[in-house]
């Protein structure tokens, strides 16, 4: 009883993951606070990789979904040909993520046990809700200068990358919300700013995903094993759903309710540990 107890635990973690990785509201940060709320009972360490490793499944729906405008080599009459605009692209995805890779090899495991906890989630929900509601004012005010990713220079690409170092640094910012916000400052559309924050994620999950495992070894329980996998499936096919969600939204909408939702979070956040821990 209890094993399926933890895998259904696990099977919520992945519906959870799979909803916040790619809405801007903080994939890690949810996760930590759902600890709180249903921790499950495995070893610290499994835990901490079990939180970016669950990941996994949420990249594999991009890699799925977008495979014909990542793909640098297209086939004709059997001979493979190269796509220089697709190689491009990849060039500034790697740029981009230069800051983040950087900090997770020399900085993460220092200032992670400081900042991962309630207060800095709470905190940078309700900081980044209302950073969301400015660049949405600002955005009404102007028309996007790109508005596709194939037209984002390589400037443009490392300075999303900073912004998306300030989401590996601090928890509750969200990945996905700080490379969106960073992308409609510099000028991407809506649209733009959240395909490239998708394409983004591919090496920067991937990378700390498989740093994580081997920090971690291959050594498994089998109850650690099967919280994994499910976790990564589920997770997987809830943001094949949820990514095509938000591309759809985001053409006719603003970010606006994802702000309130963030800001009205972070609040019940703080209340909740004020009054009850």
């Amino acid at each position: 009883m209890e094993v399926i107890i933890e895998l259904l635990k696990a099977f919520f973690y992945g519906v959870v993951e799979g909803i916040t990785e790619w809405l801007p509201v903080s994939s890690t940060g949810h996760l930590i606070l759902l600890e709180e709320l249903l921790p499950m009972r495995v070893s610290e360490s499994f835990w901490e990789m079990f939180l970016v490793v669950v990941q996994f499944g949420a990249i594999l729906a991009v890699v799925i979904l977008f495979w014909n405008q990542i793909f640098p080599f297209s086939f004709k009459k059997g001979e493979p040909l190269l796509r220089r605009d697709i190689w491009s692209l990849w060039f500034k995805i790697l740029i981009a993520c230069v800051p983040a890779m950087v900090y997770a090899f020399v900085l993460d495991d220092l200032v992670e046990p400081y900042l991962y906890n309630y207060i800095t989630v709470a905190v940078m929900l309700i900081v980044v809700g209302i950073t969301f509601l400015f660049a949405e004012r600002v955005l009404v005010k102007r028309t996007p200068s790109v508005t596709d990713t194939a037209s984002i220079t390589y400037r443009i690409a490392f300075w999303i990358g900073m912004f998306q170092l300030i989401a590996a640094i601090l928890p509750g910012t969200s990945r996905s919300g700080a490379t969106i916000i960073g992308g409609l400052l510099l000028g991407l559309s809506r649209t733009a700013a959240a395909e490239f924050t998708f394409f983004l994620a591919i090496p920067v999950m991937a990378g700390g995903s498989l740093l994580k495992l081997l920090k971690f070894g291959f050594s498994f329980t089998a109850l650690e094993a099967g919280i994994l996998l499910v976790g990564t499936v589920v997770s997987f096919v809830v943001s094949i759903v949820v990514i095509r969600f938000l591309l759809d939204y985001v053409r006719r909408r603003n970010f606006n309710v994802f702000a309130y939702y963030r800001i009205a979070l972070g609040i019940a956040v703080l209340g909740y540990f004020l009054l009850f821990r």
